[in-house]
């Protein structure tokens, strides 16, 4: 009796201690929020109970091996070392650059947290994800008239009167709720206001473009970006960004089809058969051992090692670091952009687009031969971890020869078009806002860009009968029927 007595005491007395020590690696301020949020928002703290930030301190984190690390930092403010990364840590830093801070339980807290909060810790990935197209995802689709109309021209509303069907601007919040959704909105604070709460009243910040996690949102303190686009708050977990689910949420429709061409391919297969053996968690991430096929995280950001500790890949959030080519979301597959902020480059006829409507490359802020070279290389060396050269290489040959395929396929469907602006059938002060101009957008944006796609991915079907070369052929035979239906009306 006195032995069990003695067991059961020493259970409690440990259980107290390891929450004492739990406890005690909080900051207060964080234990404040705790407080509250725990009853408030329950799955919140739940969530970030199961973090990694919940569980280990930056001093802790700077202790590992430089290749075991998750943080870039190689020094952290003395008051937040020794904490572990709770709310407070997140929610109150840099107060005097955040325009939405306001007094909130004794603190100055902010809604929004930005890539500046996270570059304490995490300034090399912040650094990079500002030189990645998708960090200005916002001001290259706003800022651009030429997309900027295709928007308006795919979200609508249209209203027929006097025979004719007539685009009303979009409003704000349609906007928002569709392509805004992933390039990101403008997050502005319109003002503060006072709301009565289970702890009495109090103020708020009044947010417009909110919520929002796009990978483009521009922030309140002047950033742009939002790490919880890939890893997803309050867990920010590592596992949860090396799932191809997590890309799926902006690259699954027709005019990206990363997600839908990935899960048929043979990487997808093994992935749907095997990856519950796979461990997402370690880092770096060793092939072979850790995962046996590649996600969208393998090929495009994580620190891939062999089982000897080899690096094969260096981590990035510069997420275009591995990619020689553009082949989506524009008339014609060209060199990637030099710079994130893709309004800049400009073709001959001053329209901000990085090719002529005839398929040539624009003559500035586009990579050139050298430095595709060196981005392609990266990507092989990816591959050439599991295949050998032969396949590799035959591989980079198909699919280089699936870009000219297809940009040769969208300049005789635009080579349809410009006769069709030039002889008045279709006007050309809107470029897809008349039927036989959404055929023509239909056969770059949706099947042009699934051709390569599957070229690039392996992904079968998506390249042939599934959104590929059949509907590719399809609808330049459906444009030039309807050029030549309107031609003959007139």
């Amino acid at each position: 009796m006195r032995v069990k007595t003695f067991i059961l005491a020493f259970l409690v007395l440990t259980l107290t201690a390891s929450k004492n020590i739990y406890s005690q690696k909080m900051s207060e301020y964080t234990e404040t929020c705790i407080g509250c949020h725990e009853s408030v928002t329950p799955g919140i703290v739940a969530e970030w109970r199961k973090s990694l930030h919940s569980k280990i301190s930056p001093s802790q984190a700077l202790k590992k091996q430089k290749i075991k690390r998750r943080i870039s930092a190689e020094k952290i403010p003395e008051n937040l070392l020794k904490n572990v990364v709770g709310c407070a840590e997140c929610h109150t830093l840099n107060p005097e650059k955040h325009k939405d801070t306001f007094e909130h339980a004794g603190l100055r807290v902010h809604t929004v947290v930005t890539p500046l909060d996270c570059a304490v810790c995490h300034p090399q990935e912040v650094r990079q994800y500002d030189e990645n197209l998708m960090s200005k995802a916002h001001p290259n689709l706003s800022k651009n008239p030429v997309y900027h109309t295709l928007l308006s021209t795919s979200l609508g509303p249209q209203i027929f009167e006097n025979g004719k069907l007539v685009y009303q601007e979009t409003p704000p919040e349609v906007k928002m709720d569709a392509c805004f959704y992933c390039h990101g909105t403008q997050v502005e604070v319109e003002g503060f206001e006072e709301r009565e709460t289970d702890f009495g009243k109090m103020e708020f910040p009044v947010l417009k473009g909110w919520p929002n996690q796009g990978v483009g949102r521009i922030n309140p303190d002047g950033s742009s970006g939002s790490c919880t686009s890939c890893h997803t708050r309050h867990a920010f977990s590592v596992e949860m960004a090396r799932k191809p689910y997590t890309c799926s949420e902006c690259h699954k429709g027709p005019d990206v089809p990363a997600y839908k061409v990935y899960m048929v391919s043979k990487h997808g297969n093994i992935y749907l058969s095997h990856s519950g053996e796979w461990n997402f968690k370690s880092v770096p991430w060793t092939v072979g051992k850790d995962f046996t096929a590649p996600t969208c995280a393998t090929c495009h950001a994580s620190l891939v090692v062999d089982e000897e500790g080899n690096v094969i890949a260096e981590r990035t959030h510069r997420f275009n670091d591995r990619l020689p080519w553009r082949i989506f979301g524009l008339i014609y597959a060209h060199p990637h952009p030099e710079k994130p902020l893709t309004t800049i480059i400009k073709n001959k006829a001053g329209l901000p687009l990085p090719t002529e409507l005839t398929g040539e490359f624009a003559s500035e802020y586009l990579l050139d031969e050298k430095e595709m070279e060196k981005r392609e290389s990266r990507m092989k060396k990816i591959c050439l971890a599991c295949h050998s050269t032969s396949w590799v290489e035959g591989h980079f040959e198909r699919f280089e020869k699936t870009i000219y395929e297809t940009n040769d396929a969208t300049f005789n469907a635009t080579k349809i078009m410009l006769n069709a602006w030039k002889e008045g059938i279709a006007k050309d002060e809107n470029l897809f806002d008349e039927a036989i101009e959404k055929i023509w957008v239909e056969t770059w944006l949706f099947y042009s860009n699934s051709v390569r796609f599957s070229s690039a991915m392996a992904g079968a079907d998506y390249g042939t009968f599934a959104f590929g070369r059949w509907y590719l052929n399809k609808s330049l035979q459906v444009l030039k029927d309807w050029y030549e239906f309107k031609r003959s009306k007139r």
